[in-house]
């Protein structure tokens, strides 16, 4: 079985706000020095679900696939480390600002100039946009099936079964390759690279790609989104502490207050 999962480096959603620079004028933001960027962790949980596949089929190749201007090599082997076996990426700085809709083609075409496979896995959405529209864009350009939301994939023949996250349940759907899955969070922790892993990793060498080597033109990047503004939002709240003698009274008090604004 041949896997792929399309993975990117964002900021550290962990890092504070002021580590990030808005650039109101060109629609950006950026880490301030010493900020790092780290693999987006939805595309970790699609990583370990490729390797969970792997676990159950072991003649699986798993190859990932990223897309930007430039890499921190150390960051973007971390799939390797886990346990993937190839990784190509597609570097220029054309691809420093690009819409969902651009970055869904330019991975389209790499795809197609790296071959066919039976399962695409992709991270529910990126932890910096939060758009959630590349993976379904590229399952469009392939016109393939795409199904969204998976905390379980099983591998059964030609059979592929999805647990998939719903309002209130889970759905089970059962499809056959190929097909593009979304993995969500609720799969379940990604696994820690063990130093076996990671000196594989260092031996590995990505094959990368240029926008010329998939036919893409400066045409072929011109963005159809429009960001209107870009900027951090201000906080602008009050905190009222509510006095009383006793717990009672502090309850009996707040009750009145919110009774007073039609809260309750």
């Amino acid at each position: 079985m041949k896997i792929l999962v399309c993975v990117k480096e964002v900021i550290d959603p962990e890092v504070p706000v002021n580590s990030i620079d808005i650039d109101s004028d060109l629609w950006k933001f950026s880490p301030k020095q010493g900020v790092s960027k780290v693999l987006n962790g939805f595309d970790e949980n699609a990583v370990e679900a490729a390797l969970n596949i792997k676990e159950q089929i072991p003649a699986t190749d798993i190859t990932i696939l990223s897309v930007g201007k430039d890499f921190s090599m150390d960051v973007i082997k971390k799939p390797l480390s886990m346990g993937c076996q190839n990784l190509f990426l597609v570097k220029d700085d054309k691809l420093d600002q690009t819409d969902p809709f651009v970055t869904s083609n330019v991975l389209y075409k790499a795809i197609r100039k790296i071959g066919d496979f039976d399962l695409i896995l992709c991270g529910r959405h990126a932890s910096d946009w939060d758009n959630a529209q590349v993976p379904i864009g590229i399952a469009e350009l392939l016109n393939i099936e795409c199904v969204t939301l998976a905390k379980g994939i099983t591998v059964d023949n030609n059979e592929i079964v999805i647990d998939r996250i719903i309002p209130g349940g889970i759905e089970k759907v059962k499809t056959s390759s190929p097909i593009l899955v979304t993995v969500s969070n609720e799969y379940g922790e990604p696994r820690y690279p063990n130093l076996r892993g990671i000196m594989a990793a260092g031996k590995i060498q990505p094959t990368i790609f240029s926008l010329e080597d998939i036919d893409l033109t400066d045409e072929d990047l011109i963005s159809t989104n429009e960001i209107i503004e870009i900027f951090i939002p201000e906080k602008d709240s009050n905190c009222e502490f509510v006095a009383g003698e006793d717990e009672y009274d502090i309850g009996r008090n707040l009750a009145l207050k919110l009774r007073d604004k039609n809260l309750i």
